[in-house]
């Protein structure tokens, strides 16, 4: 089911393939930072009702 890329096979395939590993590798950061900032708050919220 592939098309027929011609003499341009590569770079359109490894072109494809840079952008497939970037948007990966951002979806891997955003999903870190939501962790973190999801326990970092949650720390925040236990020390203020600990202090309250």
């Amino acid at each position: 089911m592939m098309p027929d890329l011609g003499k341009y096979a590569a770079e359109v395939l490894s072109a494809y393939a840079v952008s497939l590993t970037l948007i990966f590798g951002i979806i891997w950061l955003s999903l870190a930072r939501a962790r973190r900032v999801k326990a970092e708050l949650a720390e925040v919220e236990a020390r203020r009702q600990k202090d309250a």
